[in-house]
């Protein structure tokens, strides 16, 4: 994507000539997000996700630091200062709410701009390392949240965390250690908590400075469009100031209305009811689950209920536990391979037939399932169901998609975004053709 006709920054003040001359600050922002940005004219409000959740993220680090300004990391007042800042504090009880409703919608902008990538394949050529980066900012999210659900010490967070880093526990000679490591002795308690507060603090930041990357990956070679085509004309392209600050300021209106009801009128709908009863580590919840945004991989996690053993030898190859685990995180490593995987020559499902059929009516009822699956009972059936929709989720990535890719026959591509928008004009190839 060429930015040879994009509108250069010229400052008029000396003071800002000055600056533009000793820290371009101004026109890094200006190139970034005002006039000097040329975007594709045809983005839908499928591509508002990536400033919504930058939003959120910046929620999240705003109320954040308030509350660690009133939180203790010690297990014998952890829940009681959440009480403290829920009752005593000014605003307390909003800035909780907003902090841990705005981790879920977070995670549902997130998961929403993923699956954008996936149906319009936004991790292609010449897109991989901003689709990479999105990836790692995606586990460091992960990484924060279930610190973060440790952190109000209640019978959910206390056994989330015995059971989660009981996962390290089923990796082969090393596994028990680094669980010992992890927590700081053999069970959650003060050590784990001022562990898991310092990195709950730390890691947004770390995300800052990824999605900073990610961000700057994106303008090297533009942003991606619903058709899959590329820019080729100055017409193809419209300032992303004003066009798209105004389409991106609807959109974030739209969910602030959401947020706001959450806020202050379903603050604890998302929310598990023993996390209000505080930790004791003497009496197990009957039905132990992670925060909904980990449904999915929780899911995937007890899918796996045999080992793996040596046909009529009953000799253990596998343990189920470790099964799972590796399943687990190999359900989200997998999506570092996918530009790979994909092969098409066309990156939008919109032309893609096949694709499309697998996507709608395989893929997504398959995620559909494991979240359902991850917040329910580990019985039967929802066992079951998790382990097809298990096998399918990773036949997708792994078989479906590159055999797809290899024999569909796509559907006819515009000649360009502008064609796309405008509607077809056959002079436009020709022109293009003599004008090189």
């Amino acid at each position: 994507m060429s930015f040879a006709w994009a509108r250069q920054y010229e400052p008029k003040h000396p003071f800002m000539q000055w600056m533009d001359e000793k820290l371009p600050l101004p026109r890094l922002v200006y190139n970034a997000i005002g006039a000097g940005y040329p975007v594709p004219r045809n983005l839908n409000y499928m591509w508002n996700f990536g400033v919504l959740a930058g939003f959120f993220l910046v929620v999240q680090i705003v109320t954040g630091v308030i509350l660690a300004m009133h939180y203790a990391a010690n297990q014998a007042v952890a829940f009681q200062t959440v009480e403290h800042i829920m009752r005593n504090v000014n605003w307390g009880w909003m800035m909780r709410y907003a902090h841990a409703n705005g981790a879920s919608f977070f995670f549902i902008v997130v998961y929403l701009h993923i699956f954008r990538g996936f149906f319009y394949s936004s991790y292609k050529a010449p897109r991989e390392m901003i689709w990479l980066l999105g990836v790692v900012i995606f586990l460091l999210m992960m990484a924060t949240a279930f610190m973060g659900y440790v952190l109000p010490w209640g019978q959910m967070s206390y056994w989330g965390a015995q059971v989660i880093t009981g996962l390290f526990g089923a990796i082969p000679l090393v596994g028990e250690s680094i669980q010992h490591w992890i927590l700081g002795g053999f069970a959650p308690d003060n050590a784990a908590l001022n562990r898991f507060f310092s990195l709950h603090f730390l890691l947004p930041f770390v995300i800052v400075g990824v999605v900073i990357l990610h961000i700057w990956a994106l303008h090297i070679p533009g942003s991606s469009n619903p058709t899959g085509v590329e820019v080729k004309t100055e017409s193809d392209t419209i300032p992303f100031h004003p066009y798209y600050t105004a389409k991106d300021g609807f959109g974030l209106g739209v969910i602030l209305i959401f947020f706001a009801m959450m806020v202050f009128f379903l603050p604890n709908m998302l929310g598990h009811p023993d996390n209000y009863i505080e930790a004791n580590p003497l009496s197990t919840p009957a039905h132990i689950v992670p925060e909904w945004y980990f449904w999915p991989f929780y899911a995937i996690l007890r899918a796996f209920t045999q080992d793996l053993t040596i046909p009529f030898t009953g000799v253990i190859l596998i343990e189920a536990k470790l099964l799972g685990v590796i399943a687990m995180f190999g359900s989200i490593l997998i999506w570092f391979i996918l530009p790979w995987l994909d092969k098409s020559p066309v990156r939008s499902g919109h032309y893609r037939p096949t694709f499309r059929k697998f996507f709608w009516f395989g893929l997504i009822p398959a995620m559909i399932a494991l979240f359902i699956c991850g917040g329910a009972p580990a019985e039967e059936p929802y066992v079951m169901i998790s382990q097809v929709a298990t096998a399918y989720y990773f036949l997708h990535f792994l078989v479906i998609l590159p055999i797809i890719s290899q024999i569909e026959k796509p559907e006819p591509l515009p000649y360009s975004i502008t064609e796309a928008v405008l509607g077809k004009d056959d002079a436009a190839p020709a022109a293009a053709k003599a004008a090189d």
